[in-house]
């Protein structure tokens, strides 16, 4: 039997739509247009996309290969011009797209600006740009070029000099013109906008802004710049949202991190955050101490006393084990840790705390040190900079993203021994696999949103918590701070980390997330991968890539390379493994490049389309409905304006 109800409620929804829409196409004319752009769009090739993860502060490197594209334009560059430029012309073209301004100013200082170094250098941007341009629909193309210069560069794109003699002396003429009247260097920079732009249609980030590098927040407003852009949140990143929001647990672990990785300065002068109370207090308390050092010490007591406290109001966060600072002998000096052994602590030495108090008076802030905690607090919450940082996260950034097949997340999915998804009690109510992910990002939110103390208390989790979906391992930074027997210090970490490497955890993971299984990946970051010992980041047969090859200085040694580019493109995935990023002024003083291997991960036998992703997806139902409004009229049921 027909529900005539429903029917009808679903003809009034398909009339309002319809009739919006034909207040943004008025004329069948315009419906014309529309689909003959879209039908025509959907078969064009995909868009290139970039993944890079754990930039962790590292500015210089970063600044490079967001101005290379990971190589790309080199290796466009050599597509395009082959043998016709040798080796070193390649590479200083190359460098002046890289550097425009920088590289201008050089050839300026050396006197080396001629009129026909800026006609002939425009000729080749021009021609890079054309070659570029072909994947791309012109509307798009004129999208990307600064609007100051958007109708000649366009006209420019529009010649063809080849074809006939009068196009090639009206290309001559344009550019003759451009540098006649002292605008070769902002048409040159202007060109690399677009250059760059055509090389990388959307830049995914898989977490980690922070800590260790000096310049995250100089990355950051790189970033706010950049058209497209999208982040998965990594523990690092969760920890300073929460330290900027007012977590007291979360501001005295990133004012210890950045103590301890000697980056302060990001700190102080980049988010205007002193810490002269703290290092006077510091002083005074231990001043046997260099004052960094007694600093780093003073802070690490308070935030163990912080995380103390917030542990036993949050038992669903299963942090138990964490609480340690009671289980310290002061007499003896020794801490009785989880396997009921007794350790010997490196120091005595606790200032702040009365030896004889009991468990719960251990974790209390003395009087000065509460009123450290609060100066800090005013601060991290008053830095504008910060605030402006951490919006930008949350309105960029989620947990996870499924993106054209893909599954993006920085750590793992909580799972059992078994490898079956691990239900997890909170509050209550249990999650599991996805379940989990979307109530922790919901718990996130309400932080920023309203800052409640359970969501504040929330983000200290999702910075170091066992089951947290961004960690995924138990810290054991109180061994590693007090204990000088390292054995201790062994992080055990989710099942997922070994699992991930099978097709079986890979698809049941995928399938959770509602992706194709058989052909889906899963990109993650977090976890160094130990280049240097022979371990492979494609994991699972290409089901699961893991980009944290350790782009920060500080992980170098121990990944033995200089970080990962995953690029996927219209013929599949292919994985740049970079052995040595050069910066700004090895570029400008020798042309110096970034230094990459490629691994091909996955090799279509066929182009995949803008049809086949998830945009195309979206664009095909806007085609049906202009379909639908076409058909109404046609069929005299809405009438076109004349």
């Amino acid at each position: 039997m027909t529900d005539y109800r429903t029917s009808n409620t679903s003809k009034k929804k398909t009339s309002k739509i319809l009739r919006l829409m034909a207040e943004k196409y008025p004329t069948k004319e315009a419906v014309y247009e529309k689909l003959i752009y879209l039908q025509s769009y959907l078969s064009l090739p995909k868009g290139i996309e970039h993944f890079m993860s754990d930039l962790h502060g590292e500015y210089a490197s970063f600044f490079h290969i967001l101005n290379n594209c990971s190589g790309v334009i080199r290796e466009k560059v050599d597509y395009v011009f082959g043998v016709r430029l040798t080796e070193e012309e390649k590479a200083e073209f190359c460098t002046l797209i890289y550097y425009p301004k920088e590289k201008i100013d050089q050839m300026r200082a050396e006197r080396r600006a001629t009129p026909s170094w800026y006609r002939e250098n425009l000729g080749r941007l021009l021609e890079l740009a054309k070659l570029m341009s072909y994947k791309y629909p012109a509307s798009k193309v004129s999208g990307f070029i600064p609007d100051r210069y958007a109708s000649v560069i366009v006209e420019l794109m529009n010649t063809h000099p080849e074809a006939d003699q009068a196009q090639f002396i009206y290309l001559k003429k344009l550019l003759n013109t451009i540098v006649q009247i002292d605008s070769g260097a902002d048409f040159i920079e202007a060109f690399t906008v677009l250059i760059k732009r055509l090389a990388v249609d959307r830049l995914h980030i898989v977490g980690d802004f922070f800590d260790r590098g000096n310049r995250p927040d100089a990355i950051l407003n790189l970033l706010m710049e950049h058209p497209a852009v999208d982040i998965q949140w990594g523990n690092h990143d969760v920890l300073w949202m929460g330290a900027a929001l007012g977590s007291e647990a979360c501001i005295a672990t990133v004012v210890r991190n950045s103590l301890r990785y000697q980056n302060t300065d990001v700190l102080e002068r980049g988010y205007g955050i002193s810490l002269r109370p703290l290092t006077t207090f510091a002083s005074h308390i231990y001043p046997d101490e260099a004052p960094l050092k007694a600093a780093e010490r003073a802070i690490t007591i308070m935030m163990f006393k912080l995380e103390g406290q917030l542990i036993a109001r949050n038992p669903d966060f299963q942090m138990e084990s964490r609480r340690l600072l009671h289980q310290i002998d002061f007499r003896s000096s020794y801490a009785r840790l989880g396997d009921g052994r007794r350790y010997e602590l490196e120091s005595a030495y606790f200032p702040t705390i009365d030896e004889s108090c009991t468990e719960a008076d251990v974790y209390e802030l003395t009087a000065k040190e509460q009123e450290i905690i609060e100066d800090l607090r005013s601060y991290f919450t008053e830095s504008a900079v910060l605030r402006r940082h951490v919006d930008y996260l949350y309105q960029k950034g989620n947990l996870y993203t499924c993106c054209n097949g893909n599954l993006l997340f920085h750590g793992c999915v909580p799972l059992n021994e078994d490898g079956t998804f691990r239900t997890i009690r909170f509050e209550g109510k249990e999650y599991r696999g996805r379940g989990w992910f979307d109530f922790c990002e919901q718990r996130a939110r309400e932080a920023w949103l309203h800052g409640t103390p359970r969501a504040l208390d929330f983000m200290y989790f999702l910075w170091c918590g066992r089951l947290s979906p961004t960690s995924g391992r138990e810290f054991k930074t109180f061994e590693r701070a007090l204990i000088a027997d390292e054995s201790t210090w062994k992080e055990p970490s989710d099942p997922y980390y070994r699992y991930i490497d099978t097709v079986d955890c890979c698809e049941h993971v995928l399938q959770e997330f509602g992706l194709d299984p058989k052909r889906g990946h899963i990109i993650n970051g977090h976890v160094p991968v130990k280049v240097r010992k022979g371990e492979s980041p494609v994991k699972a047969g290409g089901r699961a890539i893991i980009i944290d090859g350790g782009f920060c200085r500080a992980y170098h040694k121990k990944t033995g390379i200089s970080g990962y580019t995953l690029i996927s493109n219209s013929r599949g995935l292919r994985l740049l493994e970079h052995q040595r990023i050069a910066d700004v002024r090895e570029a400008l003083r020798a042309n110096h490049d970034i230094e990459s291997v490629s691994e091909t991960i996955e090799l279509q036998s066929c182009h995949n389309t803008v049809g086949d992703t998830d945009q195309g997806r979206v664009i095909q139902d806007e085609i049906t409905d202009l379909y639908n409004l076409l058909l109404a009229y046609q069929n005299g049921l809405l009438k076109p304006q004349a």
